[in-house]
C-alpha cells in the first residue's frame, strides 16, 4: 500500500490488506532507502547546519542557467565607473574613499561569492524554525517525533535548502550590487557590480547604459565607505537578524479555533459543507513571529538609514553631472518599494525583509540633518550607533535635529576671544 512517497506500508502477509500491522521500525527503514537514494550531495550538510546549503547552491545555479562570464572589458568599465563615482562622491561626504577592489560579476559568482554571508543569516533562522515548529506541537506529538527526530531535521534541512535555492537563484538575476538594499552580502573589501544585469535596466528605463552603470557605481561605492568607515555596521545588521531569529515563534491559534468552529459530530452534513467551504479562502498556515520584534525593526530601520543616506550622498553628488539622475532615483525607489517575486520569496522562507519601508522618510532626515548642521555633523551621526536616530526619529525628526543642534559646539566665546586678540594687538601696533 504507497503512500504517495515512494515507499510502502507492509501487509501482515495475507494478501488482502485486511488487519494491516504498520512495522515503525520497516516503515523508517524504507523511509531511509528512499531518502539515500536521492543521493548523497543531497543529503550532504556541514555539522552544525540547519540548512542544506550544498542543494541550495546546486538548485541556485540550475536557475541562473548558463551565462557569459564577465568579460574583460565588463572589469574596465566597473572599475572607471566606481572610479568616476568616487571623485564625484568626494564632494557630497566626508567619510573617505573605500579601499575596496571593483569587480564584474555575473549571476554565478555572485552566488558564489555571497554565500558565506547568506549562511550567517540564514542558518540561525532556519535553526530556530525548526525549533519553533516542533515546540508548537502538543506533547504527546514531540514524544512520537523523538524516534526520527534526526531523520526530520535531515528532512527539514533539505526542504529550507530546495527553497533557499530557488530564491537565492532569482536574487542573483536581479542583484545589480554586492551590497543591494544595504545588506552587505559580498566579501569584505570587494566593490561588485554586475553588468550584465544593469544593461538590463538601461533597456527598461530607455537611459543610455555608461549612465546607469556609473549611478549604480555611486550607489555601491557610498555603501562601501559606510561599511569600511563605520566598522560596527556590519556586525549590527547580522546581529539583528540573529536576534531576531533567537525568538523566532509559531502560533497556531487561529488553527486551533477553526478545529473548535468544526462541529465534526454535527449530525447534520449541510452545516459541516457550509463550514468546510469557509475554510476553503482562509489562510490557514501557521503563522511565524518572533518575541524579538525590536530586533526586526532595528534592522528595518538600519536599512533605511544606510539606504537614506546612500540616496542623499548619490543624489548630491550626480544630479549635475548626470542628466538622468533623477528618474534613476526614482526608478531604484520603485524597485525598493515593490520589490520583485526573488524579494518577496525571500522574505516568505526566512522572514527577512531584503527592503526597508522607510527609506525616504530616512532620505529626507538625512537632508533636513545636512541642511541644519552641515555634512561633517550629519556624517558624524555613523560614529557610534547610539547616535543614529531611531525609528520614531525617522517619522519625526525634528526632536533629533534639535538634539544635534543642542550638541554642536558654541564657539560664540572662542570667536569673541579672538576679536579682543586682535582688537588689542592692532591697539599695540597703532601705540
Amino acid at each position: 500500500m504507497s503512500n504517495g512517497f515512494g515507499f510502502s506500508f507492509p501487509h501482515n502477509g495475507n494478501g488482502d490488506g485486511d488487519g494491516d500491522n504498520f512495522d515503525l521500525g520497516d516503515i523508517l527503514n524504507q523511509f531511509g532507502q528512499m531518502l539515500s537514494g536521492m543521493g548523497t550531495s543531497m543529503n550532504n550538510r556541514a555539522e552544525g547546519e540547519a540548512v542544506n546549503f550544498d542543494l541550495a547552491a546546486r538548485i541556485a545555479r540550475q536557475r541562473i542557467g548558463e551565462q557569459p562570464a564577465a568579460s574583460a572589458g565588463d572589469a574596465t568599465a566597473v572599475a572607471e565607473s566606481l572610479r568616476l563615482a568616487d571623485l564625484w562622491i568626494d564632494e557630497a561626504t566626508d567619510l573617505p574613499t573605500s579601499p575596496a577592489q571593483p569587480a564584474a560579476w555575473n549571476a554565478g559568482d555572485w552566488l558564489t561569492h555571497t554565500m558565506p554571508m547568506w549562511k550567517r543569516l540564514v542558518n540561525p533562522v532556519a535553526e530556530h524554525m525548526g525549533r519553533a515548529q516542533l515546540e508548537s506541537m502538543p506533547e504527546q506529538a514531540r514524544e512520537m517525533m523523538g524516534p526520527i527526530a534526526g531523520m526530520m531535521n535531515s528532512m527539514n534541512s533539505m526542504s529550507f535548502g530546495m527553497k533557499l535555492g530557488h530564491a537565492l537563484g532569482d536574487l542573483a538575476q536581479q542583484a545589480l550590487t554586492g551590497t543591494d538594499f544595504g545588506l552587505p552580502v559580498a566579501p569584505q573589501g570587494t566593490a561588485a557590480i554586475l553588468p550584465h544585469n544593469a544593461t538590463a535596466i538601461s533597456k527598461d528605463l530607455g537611459v543610455a547604459s555608461q549612465e546607469v552603470l556609473v549611478f549604480i557605481a555611486a550607489r555601491e561605492a557610498a555603501r562601501q565607505r559606510l561599511f569600511t568607515h563605520v566598522p560596527w555596521l556590519v556586525e549590527r545588521i547580522v546581529s539583528s537578524v540573529e536576534e531576531y531569529a533567537a525568538g523566532l515563534e509559531i502560533d497556531t491559534s487561529h488553527l486551533e479555533e477553526v478545529a473548535r468552529s468544526l462541529d465534526l459530530e454535527s449530525s447534520d452534513p449541510q452545516q459541516l459543507q457550509e463550514k468546510l467551504n469557509e475554510l476553503q479562502g482562509m489562510d490557514l498556515s501557521p503563522r511565524i513571529g518572533t518575541r524579538n520584534s525590536l530586533a526586526s525593526s532595528r534592522l528595518e530601520t538600519l536599512l533605511a538609514l544606510v539606504e537614506g543616506w546612500v540616496d542623499v550622498v548619490v543624489t548630491a553628488a550626480l544630479s549635475d553631472r548626470i542628466p538622468s539622475t533623477s528618474q534613476l532615483t526614482e526608478a531604484w525607489a520603485r524597485r525598493r518599494a515593490t520589490g520583485g517575486s526573488a524579494e518577496r520569496a525571500f522574505a516568505n522562507i526566512v522572514g527577512i525583509e531584503l527592503s526597508a519601508p522607510k527609506v525616504r522618510e530616512a532620505a529626507e532626515l538625512w537632508r533636513r540633518v545636512d541642511v541644519a548642521v552641515g555634512t561633517t555633523r550629519r556624517d558624524a551621526v555613523w560614529d557610534h550607533p547610539d547616535f543614529l536616530p531611531t525609528a520614531e526619529d525617522i517619522d519625526s525628526p525634528a526632536e533629533f535635529i534639535d538634539s544635534l543642534l543642542d550638541d554642536a559646539p558654541d564657539t560664540s566665546f572662542d570667536e569673541e576671544l579672538a576679536k579682543l586678540e586682535e582688537d588689542l594687538r592692532n591697539g599695540d601696533d597703532e601705540r
